[in-house]
């Protein structure tokens, strides 16, 4: 099934039913319990640096872990995977002094969840979505890491861009959209969308786009000050192919500014929340059940089109969450006036 025609599809089902994301790859690799050495295979024993805890790198040394978990969540009912490359930019992996691995670590994640997708689809024909997961970096574009010097930034827009071109043309073969997620400073995000957008005129690869940011306390706005509202009104000129949040928050914290976003959006609106607050322990204890509760409640009050799980979730919550949703009626896309180009104040059509 080439990518036309599972996009296609992916749209004709989303005009239908809720489609479902899948819920936290660091979750689940968490419970293989692996050691340094599993992250370092053979290929990188004598690595200088330590590596454990650079999940992206097992797409790499143990891609086999990777493909059952993607495989997991399809089969728990997941339409949408994401690719195992969160952080799979120059600027990440500059932790690990693997700058120069992070296209490859980018094209492998999103090869791996490919090839799932396509076994999958072989057998029964429903199209299974793969998302390129691009997230925020460790670096902030928008505040200084330096209290005493506010101008100060660790990197430009320009750095951010150029390794989100990079992350994105390695993905690209092999994704149906980009995942610009877990947004918590909204200049970041347009560093990414700036290099989707110059990918799309340099080599004509011009793929939907997904945008998801963050709520990071109880203030309602992001780490860089936006309300849901202001995020939206920010990034609608991508004309992204669905909009939301995710990470952060629970649901039941997470409910009122996804209804924020649902009111305003002429897109469509993606939520997939963390399974609660995590404990003192840093584990997160709401069950499927009880996450499933949550969104289903959205489901039922039309705030929705697509909704997985973040972190602490796991193919059971996954598979609760997508019967929650069974049954019920996407979120209807509202007809809002024009929004205004950035540069100068031409309308432009708004995309149905």
């Amino acid at each position: 099934m080439d990518v036309k025609t599972r996009i296609s599809k992916l749209e004709g089902e989303a005009a239908k039913r809720i489609l479902i994301l899948d819920g936290a790859m660091g979750t689940m690799i968490q419970t293989y319990t692996l050691t340094e050495e599993d992250f370092r295979g053979q290929r990188f024993a004598d690595w200088a640096s330590p590596l454990r805890g650079n999940n992206d790198l097992l797409n790499l040394t143990r891609p086999d872990i990777i493909a059952a978990i993607h495989e997991e969540y399809y089969e728990a009912g997941a339409d949408f995977v994401e690719t195992n490359t969160f952080s799979a930019t120059t600027i990440a992996m500059a932790d690990y002094r693997m700058e120069a691995l992070a296209d490859e670590i980018a094209a492998e994640g999103a090869r791996i969840a490919r090839k799932v997708a396509e076994k999958l689809e072989a057998h029964d024909g429903k199209p299974r979505g793969v998302l390129g997961a691009i997230g925020p970096t460790n670096k902030t574009l928008s505040l200084s890491p330096k209290v005493s010097d506010p101008g100060y930034r660790d990197v430009t827009f320009d750095q951010v861009r150029g390794a989100y071109y990079a992350q994105a043309t390695a993905m690209a073969p092999f994704i149906d959209m980009f995942l610009i997620e877990t947004v918590f400073d909204t200049l970041n995000a347009k560093a990414a969308i700036k290099a989707l957008i110059d990918l799309r005129e340099a080599e004509g690869i011009d793929l939907p786009i997904i945008i998801s940011g963050t709520i990071t306390d109880a203030s309602g706005r992001t780490l860089s000050g936006q309300t849901a509202e202001a995020f939206w009104n920010s990034v609608r000129h991508a004309r992204p192919w669905a909009i939301g949040l995710n990470c952060a928050l629970g649901a039941d914290l997470m409910r009122q500014h996804i209804a924020a976003i649902s009111r305003v959006a002429d897109a469509r609106v993606i939520a997939y929340p963390n399974a609660g607050l995590p404990n003192a322990f840093g584990a997160y204890d709401e069950t499927p059940d009880q996450t499933a509760g949550h969104l289903g409640e959205w489901a039922k009050s039309g705030l929705v089109n697509v909704m997985g799980g973040c972190c602490g979730t796991t193919p059971p919550h996954i598979a609760a969450i997508a019967g929650a949703a069974k049954g019920k009626a996407p979120r209807a896309i509202p007809e809002l006036k024009p929004a205004l180009r950035l540069s100068g104040l031409e309308p432009f059509e708004v995309a149905s």
